[in-house]
This record gives structure tokens, sequence and C-alpha cells, in this order.
């Protein structure tokens, strides 16, 4: 199984993070430039054209940009407080290729970066379509523990394969 896992901004996917993906399949965390734009899937495709993704995941930033390469390759996706809101004007207006893919998105209730309650209404008007497993974690900020982590990865896998 082949993993695509994209950081945040500012950040990298860390070794004890990449052991517990590394349970599950190959790895691929390509290192992403943000400081230009936030938002580009398609080039993040571009570094790896000749890889075949099972599952895509990301943290914040990261998790913008796999939310909409799962909608391209049609693959599930696991995000982890995705700043959704921020970019549906100009980013979610379009259609993608290959349609809607089942997607886990855990927010964090105390997330002082991406705010729960925007991304919860932003996902009720615009994505009725997609089948979605939404859990809000009230004591979460935007960091994401490695007990968090794994747990998340665990369910999110264990959902996909049963």
């Amino acid at each position: 199984m082949n993993v695509l896992y994209l950081h945040g901004l500012k950040s990298k996917l860390k070794k004890p993070k990449r052991e517990i993906l590394e349970n599950y399949g190959q790895v691929f965390a390509p290192d992403i430039d943000y400081s230009t734009e936030h938002f580009q899937p398609k080039n993040i495709l571009k570094q790896l054209p000749n890889t075949e993704f099972n599952v895509v995941m990301g943290s914040s930033m990261g998790a913008l940009n796999a939310y909409a390469i799962s909608e391209i390759i049609g693959r599930p996706a696991l995000l982890f407080n995705p700043p959704l809101v921020k970019y549906r004007e100009k980013e979610f207006s379009h259609k993608f290729t290959r349609g809607l893919s089942p997607k886990n998105i855990l927010l964090g209730g105390s997330d002082d970066v991406v705010n729960a309650t925007e991304t919860l209404n932003f996902l009720g008007q615009n994505l009725q379509k997609s089948e979605l497993n939404i859990k809000v974690l009230p004591e979460l900020g935007h960091r994401i523990s490695i007990d968090v982590f794994t747990d998340q990865v665990k369910e999110f896998f264990k959902d996909i394969c049963a």
C-alpha cells in the first residue's frame, strides 16, 4: 500500500509518525514549500508522477491539499485540521477528475489556527455528496499528539480495510 502524507505549513513528517504510517505501507512524504502558494495539489502530484497512492493523509495545510488530491485520484483520505474554509471561494469552485472519495476528518475543538465550527459549517454547505467521518475532539488543539495520531491512523485503516 502506498501512503501519501502531506505535512503542514512550516512542518515536516517526524520520525515517530512516519514509523506509525510505515506499519501500513510505503510512505511518501514530499517536502512542500507553502511560502508562495498554499493550495498546490497538482504540483504535489507532479513530484511523484509514476506512483499510485492507495490513501492520502495530511495535517493542516497538508490536509487541505490532501483533500483535493483525494478527489483528484479518487482515494480515501485522513485529514487532521484541514483549513478548508480559508480556500473555499478560489479553490473549491471547480470539479476534480475522479470524483468523491471517503474522508475521515479530525478537528480540534480547541484549535486556535483552524476553527472547527467554521470547518463544520463549510462541510455542511459544500460537501453533501462526500462520504465523511468527522470527529471533533473538544480538548484537541492544532498540534496532533502521537497518541491521537496513532489512534486515528489505526481507526482509518480499520475503516477502509473492513
